[in-house]
C-alpha cells in the first residue's frame, strides 16, 4: 500500500506507517506554499500507483476521483469533510476517513486566551508599554482598568467538542456556564456542567459571549444586527469559529459606542484580512490570524488518528474515523 501525504504529519507516524509495510511519501502544502489541482493531483495518484491519499487544505473533487480510479482511501486531517466530495468519493467505491476533534482542545484554549486578553485589555496594555507611553506609575490602574473572568457567566453557543472543552475550561475559571446548541439537549448539557439555554436568554444574560457553531448553509448570520443588540451591556464576544456567523458592522458599531467591553477575533471574511476592515481601528479588539488550531499538539493529533487508520485499513480491520461507511460494508459484501 502506499499513500501520498499533502498534510503536515509527524515522524513518528511517518516511521510507524513504513514499519507497517506502508510507502508513504510526504509533501507538507505548508512546506509547498502552494495546493494540488485536483485533476492534475488524481492523474498524479494513478501515475504513481498511490492506493491512499491524505490532505489538510488541498481539495479532493470528482475530478480527483475519476482521474484516479485505483484509489482505495482519501483521508482528510479536520473534523469538516467540506473540502472531499464525500458522494463522489462513495460512488466510487473510495473509503473516506477523517480526524474529528484534532484541534478540538486548541481552538478552546485560543478561545480562552482571547477572553483573558480582551477582559484583562491584554494588547492594549502591551501596545502602552511598547509604545512609551507609561509614565505615570498608577495611570494604568485606571486607564487600563479590566474584568476577572471568575464569577462571570460564560455563554457558549455551539456544544461540540470545542464547545464542550471551553465550557470545561470555563468551570475552572469559576465561570458559571450557560450553552446554546439545537443538536444538544438540556440533560446532555447538564453531563458536562453546562445549563441550556435558548440563544435570546443566552444573548441577554451573558458576559462572555463565545462561538463555536457552524454558519448557516443559507448563508444568515446568526448573530444579526439584533440579536447583537440584545447583549448584556459591557459583554465580550469571542469568535473562533467562523466569520459569516456575525454582522460585522454591527459588531463594529457595538465595539465603538462601548456597549460591549471587547470581542476576540480568529477569524475574518477574507484571509488575509482586508485591510480597510474596520476591526483592525478599534483599540477594544484582540486580533489573531486564524490559528486556533495552529499548534504542534493537533498535528499530532491527526497525524495518529490517520496513521491508525490507514494501518487498520492495510490489515483488513474497519477503520475508527470512517465517514462513508457503507463504501467499507459494500467492500466487505464482495469479498
Amino acid at each position: 500500500m502506499r499513500a501520498l501525504i499533502l498534510a503536515p504529519f509527524t515522524p513518528e507516524s511517518l516511521l510507524e506507517l513504513e514499519a507497517a509495510g506502508i510507502g508513504a511519501v510526504h509533501e507538507s502544502w505548508l512546506e509547498s506554499g502552494e495546493l494540488q489541482d485536483p485533476e492534475q493531483l488524481g492523474r498524479r495518484l494513478l501515475n504513481e500507483g498511490f492506493d491512499a491519499v491524505v490532505v489538510e487544505a488541498d481539495f479532493l473533487f470528482e475530478e480527483t476521483f475519476d482521474a484516479a480510479p485505483n484509489l482505495k482511501v482519501a483521508g482528510i486531517c479536520r473534523s469538516s469533510t467540506n473540502q472531499i466530495d464525500v458522494d463522489a468519493a462513495t460512488d466510487r467505491g473510495v473509503i473516506v476517513i477523517n480526524t474529528p476533534g484534532r484541534n478540538a482542545n486548541a481552538v478552546a484554549e485560543l478561545a480562552i486566551a482571547l477572553m483573558l486578553a480582551a477582559s484583562r485589555r491584554v494588547a492594549e496594555a502591551d501596545r502602552f508599554v511598547r509604545g512609551r507611553e507609561w509614565e505615570s506609575p498608577t495611570a494604568p490602574y485606571s486607564d487600563l482598568r479590566g474584568v476577572e473572568l471568575e464569577g462571570r457567566i460564560a455563554g457558549v453557543v455551539g456544544l461540540g467538542a470545542i464547545g464542550r472543552r471551553v465550557s470545561s475550561l470555563c468551570n475552572a475559571f469559576g465561570m458559571n456556564v450557560i450553552g446554546y446548541d439545537p443538536f444538544v439537549t438540556p440533560a446532555q448539557a447538564n453531563d458536562f456542567n453546562v445549563t441550556w439555554t435558548e440563544l435570546n436568554f443566552l444573548l441577554e444574560t451573558a458576559d462572555v459571549v463565545t462561538l463555536h457553531a457552524p454558519p448557516a448553509e443559507d448563508g444568515t448570520e446568526l448573530l444579526s444586527a439584533e440579536r447583537i443588540g440584545r447583549m448584556k451591556h459591557g459583554a465580550i464576544l469571542v469568535n473562533t469559529a467562523s466569520a459569516e456567523l456575525i454582522d460585522e458592522s454591527a459588531l463594529v458599531e457595538s465595539l465603538r459606542s462601548g456597549r460591549l467591553f471587547a470581542a476576540g477575533i480568529d477569524i475574518f471574511p477574507s484571509h488575509p484580512v482586508d485591510p480597510s476592515n474596520p476591526l483592525l481601528d478599534l483599540t477594544n479588539v484582540v486580533l489573531t490570524p486564524h490559528i486556533g488550531g495552529a499548534t504542534d499538539d493537533t498535528v499530532s493529533r491527526h497525524s495518529d488518528a490517520i496513521t491508525a487508520d490507514l494501518i487498520a485499513y492495510s490489515r483488513g480491520d474497519k477503520p475508527v474515523n470512517l465517514v462513508n461507511p457503507e463504501v467499507w460494508e459494500r467492500r466487505r459484501g464482495a469479498s
